[in-house]
């Protein structure tokens, strides 16, 4: 018998839902315990944490998500097959219930055993790990999540909490009230006024109206499986490209990781549309399936992922180290590595703020793809984010104007990026161009640019723009700690030589390659002074730098 999901079968060569042979149930045998289940009996609820592992080894049980209507089937397990998703790996809240409908004998491993299991059996890591990803793929592709986000296309605070749970890779049904008929029964069962959307209920219980962020992760429970009290071997500031390859190197390794991220897991390539540069990977990848596989792997090895949370400073006047939250709440660390990568910079328009998120965006994934379908669109900047941005958007859109405030891409654009948006008649090239003006109401409706080189402006009926222009590293929280150029990069290594103010090195040892002005303190990627700014490089140093941690918890 076959473990397969309901309605509509997977196809079996997904391995979403593999079958174990016996010699593999007996490798699971040793770490688990038997337990005879009855019908009926459910082992576990949504909003469970920790939940336990189950093999088949007669019977059947079925998995179901509660909805506001009853429960919506999911998959059914029979002899073989075996219950979980990522949530088994991540140690976060149970999304669906687990009930037995045919009586019979399970083996059963606590959530503990099962990452025991994963980390020292490769052929069943792969199994599992290959399963519980295609699985919870599934689950997003079907919008079968304990969350109902309710809200508008045309409404900024929507986007951005769309945008939010997609990137966390969290399953979620998106009712459009522009659209569904039906919305306002929800809307009134809940007593949700218009003016409060977007509107979030999770595990159908909880409402939120208009939720922060930090708000949204809490009531889904994303944060629930750390423990704040503990001193832990490394502590990673940012989960872009650096800070998940210092993860996954640290955790693989031994380390005790913790990583904090301030909105969603990918830093400035997680926006990117497709990476095409990135070693082995000939037909490119988008920085959201990198950072997903990323992912994927810091959690097999244990490190543990703090997401909608900033860090507001680091109290380094002794070890371990304090990184003090934007909650007030202090996580302790031997250890730092500081991965906050470089934000976008804002052009100075007066109004910009009004249309963030209604006409203005710092990303181009498929969603904004979405609301600008056969539309004239600008992508603002020069550099690789901003041409991988103009290509993908120019499937969808009908004109790309381009504005660099340079008079070439060359400076700053890889080659083959160079030659196809040359040779793209979507893609418009205006150098030495910038935005000056933005008028809308609710939403953007006209931009005004001008033309550098001669004076000239123009103004075009147009609603959507995309910003990738320029970067800065915002380490305005670090001031004090350790060392920083003129332009508020963190300085590290041999660079500390010629370091003017302070702090400056005091050690008796000279700093290692990554480490900053503060023993034990690194800095990797995007917001270290003097890193070349490439996906590949940035993984190096995520890579390199837990080399030089082992050696600095070494000297404690």
């Amino acid at each position: 018998m076959s473990s397969t999901p309901v309605p509509s079968a997977l196809d079996p060569r997904t391995q979403a839902f593999p079958i174990l042979t016996t010699a593999q149930i007996n490798r699971v045998r040793s770490d688990g315990k038997l337990r005879q289940v009855k019908k009926g009996e459910t082992l576990f609820e949504p909003g469970d944490i920790n939940i336990p592992f189950f093999v088949l080894l007669s019977g059947r049980m079925e998995i179901v998500q509660p909805d506001l209507k009853g429960e919506l089937p999911v998959a059914t397990h029979g002899p073989g097959g075996f219950t979980g998703e990522m949530t088994m790996i991540s140690g976060r809240r149970s999304l669906v219930r687990g009930r037995v409908t045919e009586p019979g004998e399970f083996l059963e491993l606590s959530a503990d055993a099962l990452r025991s299991l994963v980390a020292k059996d490769a052929e069943l890591s792969e199994i599992f790990m290959r399963a519980f990803i295609l699985r919870r793929l599934e689950l997003i592709r079907r919008g079968r999540g304990d969350v109902i986000l309710m809200g508008s296309r045309h409404s900024a605070n929507t986007l951005r909490l769309r945008e939010f749970l997609t990137c966390n890779e969290h399953p979620y049904t998106y009712v459009d009230l522009d659209t569904d008929k039906t919305s306002q029964e929800l809307l009134d069962r809940f007593e949700v006024k218009l003016d409060e959307i977007p509107v979030v209920i999770c595990n159908n219980r909880s409402v939120l109206r208009n939720p922060s962020m930090q708000e949204l992760a809490d009531c889904v429970g994303l944060n629930s499986a750390i423990d704040e009290t503990q001193v832990r071997d490394l502590i990673i500031v940012g989960a872009g490209p650096s800070g998940l390859a210092a993860a996954v190197y640290g955790a693989s390794e031994g380390l005790d990781v913790l990583v904090i991220e301030t909105a969603s897991p990918g830093g400035q390539a997680g926006s990117s549309s497709k990476i095409e540069n990135y070693l082995g990977f000939p037909t490119g990848l988008s920085g959201q399936e990198l950072a997903a596989r990323a992912i994927a792997q810091t959690e097999k090895f244990g490190a543990k992922m703090m997401v909608a949370h900033s860090v507001a400073q680091l109290d380094c006047a002794r070890r371990p180290y304090k990184v003090v939250l934007d909650n007030g709440n202090r996580l302790a660390a031997q250890a730092v590595i500081i991965a906050t990568g470089a934000q976008y910079n804002k052009p100075r328009i007066a109004n910009l703020k009004q249309f963030e998120g209604q006409g203005i965006y710092y990303g181009a994934t498929y969603m904004e793809s979405q609301l600008c379908e056969q539309e004239d669109i600008i992508v603002v900047g020069g550099g690789n984010s901003a041409g991988q941005a103009a290509v993908f958007l120019s499937q969808t859109a009908r004109k790309v104007h381009m504005l660099v405030r340079s008079g070439a891409l060359s400076d700053t654009m890889s080659r083959y990026l160079i030659q196809r948006i040359e040779e793209n008649p979507a893609i418009e090239l205006h150098y030495k161009t910038e935005i000056v003006g933005l008028e809308g109401g609710a939403h953007l409706e006209r931009v005004t640019w001008q033309d550098k080189s001669n004076g000239k402006t123009s103004t075009r009926d147009i609603r959507h723009v995309f910003i990738m222009a320029g970067a800065s590293p915002r380490t305005d929280w670090l001031r004090g700690c350790v060392a920083l150029d003129d332009k508020g990069f963190i300085l590290t290594g041999r660079d500390l030589d010629t370091a003017s103010g302070t702090p400056v090195w005091t050690q008796g040892r000279p700093p290692q390659m990554l480490e900053t002005s503060l023993p034990g303190v690194f800095a990797v990627g995007d917001v270290r002074a003097g890193n070349v700014k490439r996906v590949a490089s940035a993984v190096g140093e995520g890579a390199i730098a837990i080399h030089l941690v082992h050696r600095a918890l070494a000297e404690l």
